[in-house]
């Protein structure tokens, strides 16, 4: 049988060999470089790789006792997050050499766990929509995704094993069913935004990019304490398909997977139901729209006011109709949101998970970050949402169905999720 080489392997499995001691951390960060000096050329994935600190800091790891439950464990971190020793630019030249004296919340988290910070990943300008130099790493004809674009390329691609990014509209789900990789929204608030570059404060959220579901599991639960690893069995689940009020604009590849897809859940042992929202969610997806463009545009006040033309359209452009809302207009969008999160537990009925599109489709040709019409609810509604890979579409680029679970419900979200990755969609052992 052939052995697989480093960069496929899991964190789970990864974090078991180097607890274990039967792979250093040297050996692995040298074997990670290897495939980015390989790959980086297309993918173009970061921003700031710093060779001979990192493996200075992997054989200092390798000297001593084990710093935690993820020791040694590479993290690419998405360019809007401070690191107090690399720079952070948040993807736009007004920060050109940006350099921040304490990391961001979850990045202090990561090293106190034993996570070795690996590098800076692209982001697109503020992590809105200007888009990065990054290219998906199955084509690079066509958009990783935004705004995470670099985290998502280099975990799908095999240079990091685990990659932080964002998530304020679509910007973890989204690249990452471009990228053919998991992602990780959780629920609002459970991983800490400080030192995160804000653009919006009631939506701004913290992603993950994994190989597996139970990546997720391990990474999460280290960083928060919380009992997040996926069990070894989880219970079948009870779904509810859901297409979602967006689904005129789910393209073929996508209509045709979740045509056969809940036949296949069901025959893989799962109770599995059609469920639609009901009316009073279909206004979700403008309210989110509004909210975000009100609250970037209060984000960015002053890089406007200082550095007007140094921020690129469409970006701009949303800053200035962002300023033009009424504050009438947004708090009706408010109302409507924490309503909808309200309700939202009742909603759900019987059902563990919804499974929804992750994307209108496979990633679209151009780097031009896709359109987030099947993430927008989901952010303004704060529940945890889980992308998982499942088939391609005509252009033989990667597609897969989204997980939502209730909010703050995330251990469940993440075991019914493994339980899908594994019994459906046929991956995700360590």
């Amino acid at each position: 049988m052939t052995h697989p080489a480093l960069h496929e392997l899991s964190a789970v499995e990864l974090v078991r060999r180097l607890g274990r001691r039967e792979l250093t951390v040297e050996a692995l960060v040298r074997g990670l470089l290897e495939r980015i000096d390989e790959r980086e050329p297309a993918v173009q994935a970061w921003t700031c790789l710093r060779r001979d600190a990192l493996l200075a800091s992997a054989r200092e790891m390798d000297r001593g006792p084990t710093r935690g439950p993820i020791h040694g464990l590479p993290v690419g971190v998405k360019d809007v997050f401070d690191t107090s020793d690399l720079p952070t630019e948040y993807g736009s030249p007004i920060y050109a050499g940006h350099q921040p004296r304490v990391d961001a919340a979850v990045v202090a988290q990561t090293r106190s766990a034993g996570g070795l910070i690996f590098g800076k990943a692209v982001t697109t300008e503020f992590a809105t929509f200007p888009p990065g130099k990054t290219r998906n790493p199955h084509n690079p004809e066509h958009t990783p995704g935004g705004s995470s674009s670099g985290s998502a390329a280099a975990v799908a691609d095999g240079m990091v094993p685990v990659a932080f990014g964002t998530q304020t509209v679509g910007s973890t789900i989204r690249p990452a069913s471009f990228c053919g990789t998991v992602g990780f929204k959780p629920t609002y608030g459970l991983l800490p935004t400080v030192g995160v570059k804000a653009i919006s404060y009631c939506l701004d959220t913290v992603g993950l990019f994994t190989k597996t579901v139970a990546d997720l599991g391990l990474f999460t639960g280290a960083l928060t304490g919380r009992p997040l690893e996926v069990p070894d069995a989880p219970t079948a689940p009870r779904v509810g398909l859901c297409l979602t009020p967006q689904w005129p604009h789910a393209q073929p590849e996508v209509q045709a997977l979740f045509a056969r897809l809940g036949g296949e859940i069901s025959r893989a042992g799962a109770s599995v139901e059609d469920f639609t929202l009901p009316s009073p969610y279909e206004k979700i997806h403008d309210a989110q729209a509004t909210i975000w463009d009100f609250e970037v545009a209060r984000c960015l006040t002053g890089e406007y006011a200082m550095h007007r033309d140094m921020i690129r359209e469409p970006l701009r452009g949303q800053i200035e109709r962002g300023m033009a809302i009424p504050w009438a207009e947004y708090d009706a969008a408010m109302a409507l949101a924490h309503e909808g999160r309200r309700r939202f537990d009742a909603t759900m009925g019987p059902f563990d998970v919804l499974v929804v599109p992750s994307s209108p489709g496979e990633a679209p040709k151009g780097n031009a970050t896709g359109l987030p019409y099947f993430n927008r609810n989901w952010s303004l509604l704060h529940t945890p949402a889980v992308h998982v890979p499942y088939g391609h579409g005509p252009n033989n680029l990667p597609i897969g169905f989204q997980v939502i679970g209730r909010i703050g419900d995330d251990a469940r979200t993440l075991a019914c999720a493994h339980w899908l990755q594994v019994h459906v969609a046929g991956m995700g052992h360590a």
